[in-house]
């Protein structure tokens, strides 16, 4: 259990930062870009290298802990449809980090292609790794705000989609925002159960090694 409670709060810690890195990316862009009417990739490529990359960065390696501890936790581990998705998730953010997409209102190069399918790689995969994990016994507390943040997550994915071709992308940026944010959400749930359970573990264990004394 103290892995568990250590990926847990690796991972709450990089979620946090990650959100932080986000928030001070937004602040250092050019005025003139519209939150709403653009992506957080637009706003990363005018600071290619910046802190919305490096957040994306954090934000698949706290994956990699919060899986690490999900495979360390018994008896029930994620399965290997859910660590896969994990996996799918945590790459495409690192790819889309990675590999830049092009300046608003220019034409698509090959590197910009990578990036859009690695992002939209990494946004359906998670919704179907928190609906798998919701399934799993030790989150059983949280599998419905699981499952209703995975709902949420799809239905602002069809919304993006929607903005990205018919659309004409219409409040594109305000919903891969809240997209991103439900998402999230859906991390940092795990990750908070995770520790909540190792924590309480610990005190169970704390109290009957006490009693048995």
């Amino acid at each position: 259990m103290p892995v568990s409670r250590s990926t847990g709060l690796l991972a709450l810690g990089g979620i946090a930062l990650a959100a932080l890195l986000t928030v001070i990316g937004h602040l250092e862009v050019n005025d003139d870009l519209n939150p709403w009417a653009l992506t957080i990739s637009d706003f990363a490529v005018s600071d290619r290298g910046g802190v919305i990359d490096v957040a994306m960065v954090v934000l698949a390696l706290a994956t990699v802990a919060l899986l690490y501890g999900l495979r360390r936790t018994a008896p029930t581990r994620p399965g290997r449809a859910a660590e896969l998705l994990l996996v799918a998730w945590a790459t495409g953010l690192l790819l889309a980090a990675v590999v830049p997409t092009n300046e608003p209102g220019t034409a698509m190069t090959t590197a910009a292609y990578v990036h859009r399918y690695a992002s939209v790689i990494a946004f359906l995969a998670l919704p179907a790794a928190g609906w798998l994990l919701a399934s799993r016994s030790d989150l059983a507390p949280v599998a419905r705000t699981l499952r209703t943040l995975v709902l949420l997550s799809l239905t602002l994915a069809a919304a993006m989609i929607w903005s990205a071709y018919p659309g004409d992308r219409l409040l594109i940026g305000l919903a891969e925002r809240l997209l991103i944010l439900t998402e999230v959400a859906v991390l940092a749930t795990v990750a908070l159960t995770q520790t909540r359970a190792a924590v309480d573990h610990g005190v169970v264990a704390a109290h009957q090694t006490g009693i048995a004394a």
